[in-house]
């Protein structure tokens, strides 16, 4: 191995480096990490002008002893330190059933099927993936009965928190079928129970806990349903009547109020997109008696949003009751939905104009930080490239001998030494115009939302959970849940990581990891998988120092 001894100037300091020449560069910026702290990645190592590359063939360069070699760049956050872990490292081999559960990562445990119990299944799981759901739960202090459904929720949560197998919901399924006997009905021969709708599941949970599960807001006197609050939407509607005899005689549309727990999304033979659905089911015919009219009219119910939750449910309405073979029956046709869903056309005027500033800001900060991660990924195909189109880079002799300026008279030309910005200051710069955006962003959210916890800032939701089914009609087939991951937890932080952008598929007591295009697929079109309820979230918005 043949060295040769160089001087590298970092920050006003001269470290002087033994250069293996049959390595190649990023052996020499691991060398330079040891000396300054500077990570590799940081690191800008000028060689004759232009950038050292960690495939560097440093035999190449034509280094010469004593050269003088300059180099930018600035430690990252904790500059690089080893530091020794506070506590001792815990095999999974060593650890319980409960400990390995809750490892980052961990597969989540499934729920066995009692014979046609998946409808339950799908659906608790789904329920599952809301944190504040589980967090509300472990507080409920209410009634401690075999009987009560929410303090079996509660014990099932619990119980699956702490294992990867699959576990039998008995008690809860016990407790559901005693508060709704539709859950008991038995199948027509006598031989086990009944298949159900998961909807209809769906909705009675959500029914029991809306009337069980409070949350406090401050003072006792004023507890909150917790299901109103995170789930619940509310519907603006105007009914008018269609015949212009009623108008002439007087009558004037009537304005009105609903809470629900979910959109439904009418299909017929025009909706082909989730949107539709949608617009189909805010506009309602009904046949009622007119006062003015005094006999039975036509009448239009239109309905705007003017209360948005941060759990939307969006029903999928492909079950209807088929009067010649006496069952419900399923619409097979294909309707695809997104992963990110903006409901701002289908909001009161008001809402609107809380939500769209804060939507449009968000697209705007989301361009910003698209732009800064595919400048990282061009740099990191072609650093010198990358640099260019920074404009950092410096220029070439040619360059330089266009841009010189001749001295005119007496004048000495000054000669100034040029400064570069590194990688690092540049990704650096760019972080901090995002992060002001985001500040800007805060500004932006409407009062009365901000202070409303459980409400959607912004319009956006993003795709949760999905509950699907298999075969011809609601009472057989399968019923089966996917989940999208969520990151994983520093626990010493507490910050969450990036999501992979993967799903959990759970099939009963199975559990697997799936791709993103497996959800794609669920849009229906025939007897396999489709959507029957989606999940969304309302995306996360920034807080006032602009972190999320």
């Amino acid at each position: 191995m043949s060295t040769i001894n160089v001087v590298v100037k970092h920050q006003g300091k001269k470290y002087d480096v033994d250069v293996d020449t049959s390595a190649t560069g990023e052996v020499f910026k691991y060398q330079l990490y040891s000396l300054t702290g500077v990570e590799p990645d940081r690191q800008k190592v000028l060689l004759k002008g232009s950038q050292l590359k960690d495939d560097t063939d440093m035999s190449k360069v034509g280094l010469n002893p004593g050269q003088m070699i300059m180099m930018m760049g600035t430690p990252g956050e904790g500059g690089g330190a080893i530091v020794r872990p506070t506590e001792k490292v815990k095999f999974v081999e060593d650890m319980t059933e409960a400990e390995a559960a809750q490892q980052a990562g961990a597969t989540p445990a499934g729920l066995q099927n009692f014979g046609n119990t998946c409808y339950l299944n799908s659906t608790l799981q789904v329920l599952r993936s809301i944190p504040e759901l589980n967090d509300a739960l472990k507080s409920y202090k209410g009634e401690q009965s075999m009987l009560d459904p929410t303090s079996q929720l509660r014990n099932l949560y619990d119980m699956m928190s702490k294992t990867q197998e699959g576990i039998p919901p008995l008690a809860f399924l016990n407790a559901l079928r005693v508060a709704f006997p539709q859950f008991a009905e038995r199948e027509r021969d006598g031989h086990g129970y009944a298949q159900q709708d998961a909807e209809e599941a769906w909705s009675q949970i959500l029914t029991q806990l809306k009337q069980k599960l409070k949350i406090s807001e401050g003072d006792a006197a004023r507890d909150a349903s917790f299901i109103d609050k995170y789930m619940g939407l509310e519907l603006t509607s105007v009914l008018e009547c269609d015949e212009p005899g009623a108008k002439e005689a007087g009558e004037e549309p009537k304005t009105s109020k609903e809470r629900l727990l979910k959109l439904n999304c009418h299909i017929d033979g025009q909706t082909n997109h989730l949107r539709d659905g949608i617009v189909n089911g805010l506009v309602e015919k009904l046949e009622k008696k007119s006062e003015v009219l005094d006999r039975e009219a036509t009448y239009t119910k239109r309905s705007q949003i003017s209360r948005l939750p941060k759990y939307l449910t969006v029903h999928f309405m492909r079950f209807f009751w088929k009067r010649e073979v006496q069952k419900k029956a399923k619409i097979m046709r294909k309707v695809t939905f997104p992963h990110e869903l903006d409901v701002v056309e289908f909001c009161t005027d008001e809402l609107r104009k809380a939500l769209i500033p804060v939507r449009d800001k968000v697209r705007e900060v989301r361009k910003e930080e698209h732009d800064i991660e595919r400048a990282r990924k061009r740099r990191k195909m072609n650093p010198i490239d990358g640099e260019n189109a920074q404009g950092s880079q410096p220029p070439s002799s040619k360059d330089k001998k266009k841009d010189e300026k001749k001295p005119t008279g007496g004048d000495v030309e000054m000669i100034t030494e040029e400064t570069f910005k590194t990688d690092a200051e540049f990704e650096a710069e760019k972080q901090a115009e995002v992060l002001a955006a985001k500040k800007e962003l805060y500004t932006l959210i409407n009062q009365d939302l901000l202070k409303d916890e459980g409400a959607n800032q912004s319009g956006l939701y993003e795709l949760r959970g999905v509950i699907t089914h298999q075969g011809a009609s609601a009472d057989s087939g399968h019923y089966t849940a996917y989940v999208k991951k969520t990151g994983i937890k520093d626990p010493v932080t507490g910050k969450v990581g990036e999501e992979d952008g993967k799903w959990w598929w759970f099939n009963d007591d199975k559990v697997s990891e799936v791709e993103a295009e497996k959800i794609t697929a669920l849009a229906g079109g025939g007897e396999s998988h489709s959507a029957l309820i989606l999940l969304y979230r309302a995306i996360p918005l920034p807080s006032a120092d602009g972190t999320q």
